[in-house]
């Protein structure tokens, strides 16, 4: 009996890697990536974070570009800083909610865009991560074609993350990956307080 279930597991692994194979085969274009992380659940800007020490891992450039929540502590943004690989600009003025002025944050959101295509434009800039870039497009401080435009004429070889809820439609349809975060629960809608090393 157990020999019978080691030969099923075996066929049905031969058959998965097959199919990988193929699928494997049939990839063979390479080039620069949009990648958009959105949806309502938590941990979209720490998957970028994440993906961003990959490319640090492996000696490439980076820029990352924080539209909200640069007056926050960030613990990645801490620990990496010293990368002399690494490029952050922050809009730093903290959530629309808070500053409740909005021609001040659409100057500062100008500012610092002007530094994003910077980095869109630099072939030596291997990802951008543009994080909170769709909060910028809804309260309609960025134009969804300026945006647009500098998305389609970056260098071939660059990555761009784009984070946030409520992602444009338009920015979906350029995308080559798209992540939905879905919540099922969070623990502030339970009354508890983001933590200091797990949620920034």
């Amino acid at each position: 009996m157990n020999n019978e279930r080691q030969q099923r597991h075996k066929r049905a692994m031969q058959k998965l890697k097959r199919h990988v194979d193929e699928r494997i085969e049939k990839a063979n274009e390479e080039r620069g990536l949009l990648l958009v992380f959105t949806g309502n659940g938590k941990g979209k800007t720490t998957a970028a974070w994440g993906t961003v020490t990959r490319a640090l891992g492996y000696g490439y450039r980076v820029g990352v570009v924080q539209f909200i929540k640069g007056v926050w502590e960030c613990g990645e943004r801490e620990r990496l800083a010293d990368d002399a690989h690494l490029q952050v600009h922050t809009m730093a003025t903290g959530f629309t909610w808070e500053t409740q002025n909005r021609e001040t944050d659409k100057a500062a959101c100008e500012k610092v865009w002007v530094e994003a295509e910077k980095l869109l434009v630099d072939p030596d800039i291997y990802l951008v991560v543009l994080d909170e870039l769709t909060y910028m497009l809804k309260f309609g401080y960025l134009d969804i074609g300026t945006v647009k435009r500098a998305l389609a004429h970056r260098p071939a070889e660059q990555t761009v993350i784009i984070t946030g809820r409520n992602a444009h439609r338009e920015l979906l349809d350029m995308a080559d990956t798209i992540t939905e975060m879905q919540e099922t629960r969070h623990a502030f809608n339970l009354g508890l307080k983001a933590r200091r090393g797990i949620d920034y």
